[in-house]
């Protein structure tokens, strides 16, 4: 069974949400943003403004994947993170 826009929407939030409130995160969680992002790129129901926020979210996902230091990378983008929790909140 796949997950419809709105499932992954929602783990996405959940992964950012973790992020900005652990402060700390995995290389597999940048991986599953990564992965769950280009699913919802290809998907028409999505409005061209969450595409536009899923982009910004992509970018962080594939900074984190390849820094030496994860930990620091998701200290150094909380008010992004905070933004983009909020934003999916609207478009949800």
């Amino acid at each position: 069974m796949s997950l419809n826009h709105t499932h992954q929407m929602n783990i996405l939030k959940d992964i950012l949400t973790n992020h900005q409130d652990d402060c700390c995160g995995t290389v597999a969680e940048c991986e599953q943003m990564e992965r769950l992002i280009k699913s919802l790129m290809v998907n028409q129901e999505i409005d061209q403004e969450v595409k536009n926020l899923l982009t910004d979210i992509y970018s962080y996902s594939q900074q984190g994947k390849y820094t030496q230091h994860l930990d620091n990378h998701i200290n150094e983008h909380q008010h992004q993170l905070s933004q983009w929790i909020s934003e999916i909140d609207q478009f949800s």
